[in-house]
C-alpha cells in the first residue's frame, strides 16, 4: 500500500505550534514598552533607507526596479525610496526590499541561521504608504512611523527568534525563507487581518517553502542574492493580501508528516524554538555600519584596515598572511580561485581582507571589476591561508556575547612579522553601540544628502534625528520627502 494510502486524511483545525506563536506574538505583544527597541529601531530605519539610495548609484540595481511591466504604474501607490515609482504595494515591496539588499550593507542577524532583517522594511514600508494613502483619501486617518517601527520591531523578531536555534543553510536552503514569513505576519495585521485570516497566511508562508542557497555560493554566486529578500517581502506581503480576500489555510503545514516542511526540506527535523518572541532581537541587531560587506568578515576587514599603516609599503615581501574567523565564516567566505563578479567578492573573506590591506579601506566600489583585475589583488589572496578559531566560534553563539571574531597576522620574507590583530566585536555590535551610532548617523546622511536636495535631504534628518518627532510624523508625509519628483 502507498504512503498516500495510509495517511490520515482527516483535517485538523488546530494550527502548528510555531504557526500560532507567531500569530499570537503579533497579535498581542507590546514592543513599544521596550524603549531601547523602539529608538534602535529609528536608527535601523535610517540605516536601511540609506543603504537603499546608496544602491541607487548602481545600474545593475535600478535596472530591475520599477513595474514588472513598462506602464504598470498606480495611482495613489506604494511610493518606493529615492524614485518616482508609484505602484502596486506587492511590486513596491519588492522594489523596496531589492535596493535595501543590494549592496550587502543592511543590518544583519547571525545565529544557527543567518539573515537580514531590515530586508522587511520593504513589505512594511510598502503595505503602510498604501493603506495610509487610501485612508487619507477616504478622510480617514493615515499611519504614523510609530506603526512602521513596531512593524518593524516584530518582524526583525521572529525573524531572528527561529534562527537561534535552526540553521536553514545546513540544509541548503536559503534565510530569505524567513524574511517571507516575518513579512506575511505583520503585513497581515497592518491589513487589518483577524487572527484566523492571519493563521492562514503564516501558513501559506511556511508552504512556499524555500529557495536554495546555491545562488550565494561558488560555482554559481550571482546577483540573485541581492534581490532575493526583495522577492521574499514582496511574496510575504501577497500571501497576506490572499489571506485577506479570505484564502483558506494550511493547519499543519510545518509538522505534516511526509508532505509538511519538516518532512521535506528540512531533513525530518524538528524546528526549534526555546525562546519567546520579545524584543531581544531588535535590541542585539548587527549593523554595517564600516564596510559593505557579509558580516562575518565585518571584523576581519577591521583587522586588515589596521594593519594597513604596517604592511602597505611592503605588499611585495609578504610571504604569508593567516587569518582565523569563525566557524559559519570559514564554511561561507573562505574561496579560493577566481572570483566571476562583485556579488562573488563581497561574499569572499580573503578578497575583503586583501582590499583592507592594500587600501586600508572597503567601499562598494572596490567590488567592481577596475579594483579586482588589479594584479595585486588575487597575489595577496593567494598568499592567505584561512582556518577555524575555536573560541570566535563558541563566543559566536553565546547569547550574551554573539561575538564575530576575525584575527589577522602578516608575515615577511625576511622572517619578521606584523602582531595578530584580533577584533572581537564590529563597530556595529551592540556592545559598540555609543562608537557606532554617530557613525550609522553619518552613513545615513551621506547617502541622504548625496541623493536629495539641501532642503528635502535636511527635512529628512530633522525628523529622524528627535524620535519623538519621528514616531508622530505620518508615514505619508515621511514617503513624500523621500520620493523624487
Amino acid at each position: 500500500m502507498s504512503t498516500v494510502q495510509t495517511m490520515d486524511a482527516s483535517r485538523s483545525t488546530k494550527f502548528d505550534d510555531v504557526i500560532e506563536k507567531i500569530v499570537d506574538y503579533v497579535l498581542n505583544y507590546d514592543v513599544s514598552a521596550s524603549e531601547e527597541a523602539m529608538t534602535t529601531a529609528r536608527y535601523c530605519f535610517m540605516d536601511t533607507i540609506g543603504c537603499g539610495l546608496y544602491a541607487l548609484q548602481y545600474p545593475a540595481c535600478t535596472k530591475m526596479m520599477g513595474p514588472i511591466v513598462p506602464g504598470a504604474t498606480l495611482d495613489n501607490g506604494a511610493r518606493v525610496p529615492g524614485t518616482s515609482y508609484e505602484l502596486d504595494p506587492v511590486r513596491a515591496a519588492w522594489n523596496i526590499g531589492a535596493m535595501i539588499r543590494w549592496l550587502d550593507y543592511n543590518d544583519t542577524w547571525l545565529a544557527a541561521e543567518w539573515g537580514h532583517p531590515s530586508d522587511n522594511l520593504g513589505a512594511i514600508l510598502a503595505t503602510a504608504d498604501y493603506l495610509s494613502r487610501n485612508n487619507i483619501t477616504e478622510n480617514k486617518d493615515g499611519l504614523r512611523m510609530k506603526d512602521v517601527l513596531e512593524a518593524m520591531i516584530k518582524a526583525h523578531e521572529i525573524q531572528g527568534v527561529i534562527a537561534l536555534e535552526n540553521s536553514f543553510n545546513r540544509v541548503g536552503l536559503d534565510h530569505v525563507m524567513l524574511v517571507r514569513i516575518a513579512s506575511t505576519a505583520v503585513t497581515a495585521q497592518m491589513l487589518g487581518c483577524d487572527r484566523a485570516q492571519m493563521l492562514n497566511a503564516v501558513s501559506h508562508a511556511w508552504l512556499d517553502g524555500s529557495s536554495l542557497r546555491t545562488y550565494r555560493h561558488a560555482p554559481n554566486t550571482g546577483s540573485r542574492k541581492s534581490w532575493a529578500a526583495g522577492d521574499a517581502t514582496a511574496r510575504g506581503l501577497f500571501l497576506a493580501m490572499l489571506a485577506k480576500r479570505g484564502e483558506m489555510g494550511y493547519p499543519s503545514a510545518v509538522t505534516a508528516p511526509v508532505w509538511g516542511f519538516q518532512d521535506v526540506l528540512f531533513k525530518g527535523n524538528t524546528l526549534s524554538l526555546k525562546q519567546d518572541y520579545g524584543t531581544y532581537v531588535m535590541e542585539n541587531i548587527l549593523f554595517k555600519i564600516s564596510y559593505p560587506a557579509e558580516f562575518h568578515a565585518q571584523t576581519a576587514v577591521e583587522a586588515a584596515i589596521n594593519l594597513h599603516p604596517l604592511v602597505k609599503d611592503k605588499l611585495d615581501e609578504i610571504e604569508k598572511i593567516v587569518i582565523e574567523t569563525q566557524e559559519s565564516g570559514d564554511r561561507i567566505i573562505n574561496k579560493t580561485g577566481r572570483l566571476d563578479n562583485p556579488a562573488d567578492r563581497d561574499h569572499c573573506l580573503q578578497y575583503m581582507a586583501a582590499i583592507g590591506l592594500i587600501r586600508g579601506a572597503l567601499v562598494a566600489e572596490d567590488y567592481e571589476d577596475n579594483i579586482a583585475k588589479l594584479p595585486i589583488v588575487d597575489q595577496i589572496r593567494g598568499k592567505m591561508q584561512v582556518s577555524e578559531n575555536t573560541r570566535f566560534s563558541q563566543e559566536y553563539l553565546e547569547p550574551d556575547k554573539r561575538s564575530i571574531g576575525n584575527s589577522i597576522q602578516v608575515f615577511f620574507k625576511d622572517g619578521t612579522s606584523t602582531h595578530v590583530e584580533s577584533v572581537n566585536y564590529p563597530v556595529g555590535h551592540r556592545r559598540r553601540r555609543d562608537e557606532g551610532i554617530p557613525l550609522l548617523i553619518e552613513k545615513f546622511e551621506r547617502y541622504v544628502r548625496g541623493h536629495f536636495a539641501l532642503e528635502q535631504s535636511n527635512q529628512i534628518s530633522q525628523i529622524c534625528a528627535s524620535q519623538a518627532i519621528f514616531e508622530s510624523t505620518s508615514v505619508d508625509e515621511m514617503m513624500a520627502l523621500l520620493s523624487t519628483v
